[in-house]
């Protein structure tokens, strides 16, 4: 039936949609809509692919050079070795191999110290602040001081601590009576411990963050009806606290993992770019091989070695947590 408009035309009625072309059309801007994020996504993605994803396949090709300072500016013209600057890497009786073996278990003694150590200083410090009390923001604030200052700033200021004559180290020790002359600390197998206390100051306060910001997730009724039923708080740790933080712990101890291994702003700073034996990290020693002999390929073939021990880490950590994740 034609409807007269108010001009005097006539016009016919719209068909109403059905019920396939509405179904259809929802369709088709659910479509759209679930592009939404990916297209927001796209910028972050490329910077990615640019800062990280490019130069780990530069490093590869250069590891398979012969690339000194003589073919740096024009690098992909450099002699191609295939692998043997991975021979040279892998011979631990030769003397470049035995000195990146040492430096690869100096790493490990180091994360293996600073993992566990930062983790349970952050620990204790989010268990100490978990309760409401007056002044808890203050001692938060104060808690995350070593994780915001700059890394030059913090690891230096260490260095002037342990300074044999002047440093506050060995005079606070020479104070308390437990020192007759005053030690070397960033040299020797002091070397080691100092830059392992260096590294949890600094890490410690991350650990703390994260677990304190788990802790805020867990119910406060859950203590209160296990305090109830007689539970101190270290059977409120044990049976509570740990449980619920498990899957934050599981990615916390993976990116201190990670931090930890590629430090290079501690060893750097606090031993002036040459570290000692007994603190000759990893990261430190590819910087040293790469810069120092100038020899790239040889460096690049270090890192591409690097690259692949932390992902079959990284990749059976995960396994590993998954797996007693279904089982629990």
């Amino acid at each position: 039936m034609a409807v007269i408009s108010p001009s005097g035309t006539r016009e016919s009625p719209g068909t109403p949609d059905t019920p396939k072309q509405s179904a259809r059309g929802s369709r088709f801007r659910g479509r759209g809509r679930r592009w939404i994020p990916y297209a927001f996504l796209l910028p972050a993605l490329a910077l990615e692919l640019l800062i990280h994803f490019v130069p780990i396949v530069l490093g590869v090709a250069m590891s398979g050079l012969r690339v000194t300072q003589y073919q740096i500016s024009h690098w992909w013209d450099a002699p191609f070795t295939g692998l043997g600057n991975f021979r040279i890497v892998l011979d631990f009786d030769g003397p470049t191999g035995k000195a990146l073996a040492q430096s690869f278990f100096v790493t490990l003694g180091f994360t293996a110290v600073v993992l566990s150590g930062a983790w349970l200083v952050g620990m204790a410090a989010a268990l100490a602040l978990q309760r409401a009390f007056r002044g808890r923001g203050l001692l938060r604030t104060l808690f995350l001081v070593p994780y915001a200052l700059p890394a030059y700033t913090a690891v230096i200021t260490w260095r002037f601590i342990f300074q044999r004559d002047n440093g506050m180290l060995n005079h606070l020790l020479g104070q308390l009576g437990l020192i007759d002359s005053n030690p070397f600390w960033l040299i020797g197998h002091n070397a080691f411990w100092a830059e392992c206390v260096v590294a949890i100051w600094r890490m410690w306060p991350f650990a703390f963050l994260i677990l304190m910001a788990g802790m805020q997730a867990i119910p406060g009724e859950v203590y209160e009806a296990s305090s109830i039923d007689g539970a101190g708080p270290w059977r409120q740790l044990q049976m509570i606290t740990l449980p619920l933080l498990s899957s934050v712990n599981k990615v916390l101890v993976l990116v201190m993992f990670l931090h930890t291994f590629n430090d290079f702003s501690t060893p750097y700073i606090l031993f002036g770019g040459s570290a000692p034996p007994a603190g000759d990290l990893i990261s430190v020693h590819i910087y040293q091989s790469s810069f120092a002999t100038w020899n790239f390929g040889l460096g690049s073939a270090m890192s591409v070695l690097l690259l692949l021990f932390l992902a079959v880490v990284s990749a059976c950590y995960l396994a590993f947590t998954r797996r007693t994740g279904h089982e629990s």
